[in-house]
């Protein structure tokens, strides 16, 4: 199962392990039972001192393993191999079980262990899923922490039969006490708040009581982080407010155009942005979603963020690097159907539709390159552009010519994605030369194209283009002084990583540029001791 390379970093990482626990395995005869005795075989025999191996296990999903502390009442069972995207969650779970402490605020971790019900979660992922280890490490940790809750990671593919039954057609798709608990990616401190009804209103209180920042960053995506690292490499008191650190970054699973990075994937890039940035000791703010903006009341004032839960931030520049999100196809059928046949994500959810039909709706390069995804995957893939020729590059359109199960409509208009009990069943499109209506039936559209900024909430205080982009100039000023903006919420052009971590550290230097000439120097604030990251394993 796992090559010598594998074993030896798998052994270094089990060093850490200080706590016995055990191994209880529920086998049968099938493929994926014996590649799970010899993976967990292999582990047993890496640490035999703290870890105990049992095939006597006796749970209704089979091939399933839980792992338990000797002593302990905590419930952590894996269905199905945890391999590909989810060994590193694997590899987390045993550390955790055998007492190597995670890497997660101690708030956090108290809140967890005051959690008080009867909480079974259920999680179902795809080993190709980058989105999936959040949910999957934060609801193994929180079954580890307390024995309160009860997490079961299941591998869908192992277990197609359930994904069907219960109509799973995205992923991550979480359970709790058999009702649907939430889809998609979810940290730990989400699933914590849902189920802590008072702690917004806990977080916004300390949040308001956060002295007033020199810079204050909305946002943390590649422009956020850049403008962060050079507003704190200048020596003042620096916060970012993000609803996820890393933003779209997130759920892109390859990144080969970054300068000097010949190759890495999204999750990655944006965990080395959030240590970098932490390495200054900027005040990273995470979950926070910013409602309104108050320009400050006069030069050298003031200016505040008032936050979703009721918070609020004061600051003297504030930079806005709020990004954008996948655009919606605003066509009957696609909100009724989302997770339900309706995705966005096609590497996540590309391998729910193995051997079905499918459609991608859009012509540029992630379009395209969806579509080239799913063809491997997939019994079909019909591609929707609007324009009358695909947008993408050539080398990634001549590959998708290339390929015998994919299909490419252009001059097309989507006009309706259609479903039948509670399932996507096929797509309406109309020939724009011919204004003819076809109906391709297909069990699965991912909708590809493009993005809109994150700017509602700033309409009537700063300057919006038509298309909600924040009107910015060349050195990244807003028309609100004291107030400047990076990234993809602005009219800046070409939506890419690299342009908007450049845009970022303009609009951290023009900030700056601000302070400096107001009438009394802001006393520079003394950053906290650069944070201490230790790699997780990957």
């Amino acid at each position: 199962m796992l090559d010598d390379q594998l074993k030896s970093q798998l052994s270094a990482y089990l060093e850490r392990v200080q706590q016995p626990f055990e191994l209880v395995a529920s086998l049968d005869d099938s493929e994926t039972a014996r590649d799970m005795r010899e993976l967990l075989e292999t582990i047993q025999s890496l640490r035999a001192d703290k870890i105990t191996l049992r095939t006597d296990g006796n749970d209704a999903r089979k091939p399933s393993f839980s792992l338990q502390r000797v002593g302990a009442t905590n419930s952590l069972r894996f269905a199905g191999l945890p391999l590909g995207h989810e060994f590193t969650s694997l590899v987390l779970a045993l550390l955790w079980t055998g007492g190597h402490p995670p890497k997660v605020e101690q708030d956090v971790i108290d809140s967890i262990k005051a959690l008080d019900g009867d909480f079974n979660f259920e999680v179902y992922m795809s080993l190709t899923c980058h989105n999936c280890p959040d949910v999957v490490q934060a609801l193994s940790l929180m079954a580890i922490v307390n024995p309160k809750v009860k997490t079961t990671v299941i591998e869908g593919g192992a277990f197609q039969q359930e994904v069907t039954d219960r109509e799973i057609m995205a992923v991550p798709m979480v359970f709790l006490n058999g009702q649907v608990f939430g889809s998609g990616r979810m940290t730990i401190e989400e699933i914590v708040a849902k189920l802590d009804t008072g702690s917004a209103a806990r977080e916004a209180a300390k949040l308001s009581a956060k002295d007033p920042y020199d810079v204050l960053i909305v946002g943390g995506g590649p422009a956020g982080a850049a403008a962060a690292v050079y507003a704190a490499r200048k020596g003042i008191r620096v916060g970012v407010a993000a609803e996820r650190f890393g933003g779209q970054t997130n759920d892109t699973l390859a990144i080969e155009n970054y300068i000097s990075v010949q190759e890495t994937d999204g999750p990655k890039f944006a965990a080395a942005l959030e240590a970098q940035t932490r390495s200054y000791g900027v005040d990273i703010m995470n979950l926070q979603r910013a409602d309104k903006i108050i320009p400050a009341a006069q030069p050298g004032g003031l200016t505040e963020v008032v936050l979703a839960n009721g918070g609020s931030l004061k600051a003297k520049t504030v930079i806005l690097s709020t990004g954008a999100r996948w655009r919606n196809v605003n066509v009957p059928g696609e909100a009724e159907y989302k997770n339900k046949g309706v995705a966005y994500c096609p590497h996540c959810d590309g391998p729910l539709f193995k051997g079905k039909r499918t459609a991608v709706i859009g012509g540029g390069n992630s379009g395209v390159e969806a579509a080239i995804d799913l063809a491997g995957v997939v019994a079909h893939v019909t591609l929707i552009e609007f324009s009358d020729q695909l947008k993408a590059d050539a080398v990634l359109v001549n590959k998708l010519k290339s390929l015998s199960n994919v299909t490419i409509h252009t001059n097309a208009q989507t006009t309706e994605i259609t479903g039948a009990d509670g399932k996507v069943n096929g797509l309406k499109y109309k020939d724009r030369a011919t204004n003819v209506e076809h109906l391709v039936p297909l069990e699965g559209v991912f909708v590809q194209i493009g993005l809109v900024p994150n700017t509602e909430w700033l309409k009537g205080t700063v300057e919006l283009s038509k298309f909600g982009e924040i009107v910015v100039d060349a050195k990244g000023h807003t028309n609100v002084p004291g107030v400047f903006a990076a990234g993809d919420c602005t009219t800046v052009p070409y939506k890419q990583i690299v342009i908007a971590a450049g845009d970022g550290s303009k609009a951290a230097l023009s900030a700056f540029d601000h302070l400096i000439r107001q009438p009394a120097m802001p006393a520079a604030s003394a950053a906290a001791p650069a944070a201490e990251r230790v790699a997780e394993p990957a």
